[in-house]
């Protein structure tokens, strides 16, 4: 899509990106843009981070033996664990609801800024789940 000079300078492999700047990529942020932007969103999040939070420090309360504390920050929140973060992550996953381990053996939930309460309710019913049958593997051993 160049010519002349600027051709010269654009040898194969050495300009390019798979979204950048296209007009799919382009309408697709102002698509975006255009969500996070509208009144009220932010405010949004911010209750529904509050709403997960608190669940959270629920099932921490319910299983101490498990969960050390609640850490995070806006809906960047992660369940700090008593026993291997590896062993919740793969129950959670077992039960369909990705997360990852992170340092000093957290567990990490980044759920996407539109999430709703119906979705907290799901991820909450298989955490719940996945500690349930992780205490019972604790109190066999």
């Amino acid at each position: 899509l160049a010519n002349g000079k600027a051709a010269k300078a654009l040898g194969p492999g050495s300009h390019g990106s798979t979204f950048g700047g296209n007009p799919l990529a382009c309408a697709a942020a102002n698509a975006v843009l255009d969500v996070m932007l509208a009144p009220g969103f932010f405010e949004g999040v911010q209750n529904i981070a509050k709403i997960f939070w608190q669940r959270l420090e629920n099932v921490a309360a319910s299983y101490p033996n498990l969960i050390e504390e609640v850490r995070g920050q806006g809906l960047m929140l992660g369940l700090k664990c008593k026993i291997e973060n590896t062993a919740l992550v793969g129950k959670l996953q077992e039960h369909g609801l990705l997360a990852i381990g992170a340092g000093d053996n957290v567990v990490r939930f980044v759920p996407p800024l539109i999430l709703e309460e119906s979705h907290v309710d799901e991820a909450m019913a298989i955490i719940e789940q996945s500690l349930a049958e992780l205490a019972k593997d604790v109190a066999s051993s």
